[in-house]
């Protein structure tokens, strides 16, 4: 073979070398790629579940020392930190002294909600821990593992668990209770109880006895009795006792409730973003009220912004609103209905925007 040849046969390996290495680099870029997408996805690799990421790093949750029979409350956030919408689709516990409300909860990329627990310490003695495995899904399935835990005393006990108020109409002043029982060594006090200073309730602490012996029988009484200003709305505070005993020197226990005003509306909020110059629009709201009433008259109607009720004295009322702009703007207005009720009104805001 020629010069000329062997010169060609050169340029076309080299031709061929080339472009098996184009091949080869743009399959790595391939696989490095695909792997930087499938990353943004949930996946299961070696380590720990993908799931156990949506709750921050907090996957435990220990009540310390707690009076026996003692409800314990917890919320472990989570956030949807992948590009895939996530449910919980199941929740199981290793124990029935826990509790966990979320299953069913969904969350859209980048939403956040809790999920919340509630630990029983009066059917347990001493140290529990309790396993609480959080199942997301459904197109990619993970199991979160949490840990509840607690060390019930022996020699302190709540009876009831935690002061539930329930549902009460604002206004009203119920109290409610919760005794504390002791049983040891020490003389034991209550020396002071702790609440955050805007709770809508009071406290007042009763001895109801004091018997001495080798062991000691100590109870109290806590009465909570619900402020007559108390806004509307749920409440939970935790309140803590401060007492002599040096090993565990406070206590604390759970007040709930929900005051509710003595009238609603609902929604609260009417949006009409899509109105048509000169054109109308109407919507409805119920308005409710804990004893019947008649809707007297409503303040801040005007500018196309209209609405219609009727004249009955009943506990739910249908309020239409209409609006109707001859321009086109933003606007946003707040309703004052004032009722038959004494000094009872409720407020509605419209937000409307028309374009031409």
């Amino acid at each position: 073979m020629g010069s000329l040849g062997r010169a060609k046969n050169r340029d076309a390996n080299s031709e061929r070398v080339d472009a098996m290495r184009k091949l080869v680099v743009a399959f790595i870029l391939g696989v490095l790629l695909s792997g930087s997408a499938f990353a943004q996805q949930p996946a299961e690799g070696d380590g720990p579940p993908w799931a156990n990421k949506i709750f921050g790093g907090v996957l435990a949750k220990d009540f310390g020392t707690v009076a026996k029979g003692t409800k314990l409350k917890y919320s472990f956030r989570m956030t949807n930190i992948y590009k895939v919408p996530l449910q919980i689709t199941d929740i199981r516990v290793t124990c029935g002294c826990v509790q966990a409300e979320g299953k069913g909860k969904l969350m859209q990329p980048g939403e956040s909600t809790t999920l919340d627990i509630t630990m029983n310490s009066g059917i347990f003695n001493g140290y529990k821990m309790v396993q609480c495995f959080v199942t997301v899904g459904p197109q990619f399935v993970s199991i979160a593992e949490l840990k509840i835990s607690a060390t019930t005393r022996q020699d302190v006990v709540f009876n009831p668990g935690e002061v539930m108020f329930g549902v009460v109409q604002r206004g009203s002043t119920p109290s409610q209770f919760i005794d504390v029982e002791y049983a040891g060594a020490l003389n034991w006090r209550v020396a002071e109880i702790v609440k955050n200073a805007s709770a809508p309730f009071d406290l007042k602490v009763e001895e109801l006895n004091r018997q001495p012996g080798a062991v000691q029988r100590v109870g109290y009484r806590i009465h909570a009795t619900l402020k007559a200003d108390a806004a509307p709305g749920a409440f939970s505070e935790v309140i803590l006792l401060k007492t002599n005993d040096p090993a565990s020197p406070t206590l604390s226990f759970n007040i709930i409730g929900n005051v509710q005003a003595p009238l609603t509306v609902v929604p609260s909020v009417v949006t009409m973003n899509s109105l048509k110059v000169g054109v109308s629009e109407e919507t409805k709201v119920i308005v409710r009220g804990s004893q019947p009433f008649r809707i007297t008259r409503i303040d801040g109607l005007g500018q196309g912004v209209y609405a219609v009720s009727d004249d009955k004295t009943t506990n739910t009322h249908f309020l239409t609103i209409r609006c109707q702009l001859d321009q086109a703007l933003e606007m946003r207005k707040t309703l004052v209905i004032h009722t038959s009720l004494e000094k009872e009104t409720v407020n509605l805001t419209v937000e409307v925007k028309a374009a031409p």
